[in-house]
């Protein structure tokens, strides 16, 4: 059954899927709890606004093809759709709030609470790496955190194959979200797992401060200071923040790629450091 998404709501029926709740809704795209009715199975669907659609920002095919490839605990499937009679993307539910929502409720994070939730999202980007593939798109509406802090990624409908040399090529139309991405990509520049790395930095960076960096402009000029300038160091911001931890968000939130940790998984043995050293710290001075 073909039918508009753009006034979707729940009780409707997009081909097999029942759309139960509102998950989330972005300036891209709305996520529904959903059931497909032939097997009774609740998944997420993702389905793009029409304006999204019609600006040819929907992609389609690829990043689902990625996702569908991806088996890790800290990675939830995207489920291949072959009858789709309009755009939408499926993608295995996982339990739990988006960390975009815990972060609205609660805005600034303990230091330890950080680094385990970061911690699993630098495994899960160093799986996608190892395989060959960049997000592009890591925000915290695309991580779901579960009651017992366990995270999982989402959405790789931005999602590319790294080319020999570890590089990836993005369209000439920017897909992701420019609040998390890197500059090179938006500047539709060549990409690679430090492109991961500096979302990852934005997100370490809002968790840590209880907001991203120059958000007190407006989110055109606030995009602008970013690509002209790192942003602030985190212990200028939050007194408490070690100066490691902030050298570490700092390297990872470079403009330039060069200067930040080449891998998720070296950026994750700098903040286990940052933590390590800060507790040694803590008990050699008692």
């Amino acid at each position: 059954m073909t039918m508009s998404t753009s006034a979707s709501c729940p009780g409707d029926r997009i081909d097999q899927y029942r759309l139960g709740s509102l998950v989330s809704r972005t300036s891209e795209a709305s996520v529904f709890r959903a059931t497909d009715t032939r097997t009774g199975t609740t998944v997420a669907l993702k389905i793009p606004h029409e304006s999204h659609q019609k600006r040819g920002l929907f992609v389609s095919g690829g990043g689902s093809q990625i996702g569908g490839r991806l088996h890790h605990p800290t990675i939830a499937r995207t489920l291949h759709e072959e009858r789709a009679t309009c755009p939408y993307t499926v993608l295995e539910w996982a339990e739990g709030r988006t960390l975009r929502a815990i972060l609205d409720d609660k805005k600034r994070w303990p230091v330890d609470d950080t680094i385990h939730i970061a911690l699993q999202i630098c495994e899960a980007l160093q799986y996608i790496h190892d395989l060959g593939f960049v997000h592009l798109d890591l925000k915290p509406e695309n991580l779901i955190v579960d009651s017992r802090r366990v995270v999982k990624l989402i959405d790789f409908g931005s999602a590319r194959k790294l080319r020999p040399g570890w590089l990836a090529f993005i369209p000439k139309k920017f897909s992701g979200t420019p609040d998390y991405a890197a500059p090179e990509q938006i500047r539709g520049k060549s990409v690679d797992a430090r492109s991961d790395v500096y979302s990852m930095g934005l997100v370490l960076y809002e968790m840590l401060a209880g907001e991203l960096p120059f958000s007190g402009a407006d989110s055109a000029l606030a995009l602008q200071l970013r690509l002209e300038s790192d942003p602030p160091p985190l212990c200028e911001i939050v007194p408490e923040i070690t100066p490691e931890l902030s050298e570490a968000v700092k390297r990872a939130t470079s403009r330039n790629p060069s200067k930040r940790q080449t891998t998720a998984q070296e950026l994750a043995l700098q903040l286990k450091q940052s933590v390590e050293d800060a507790k040694y710290e803590l008990v050699g001075s008692v």
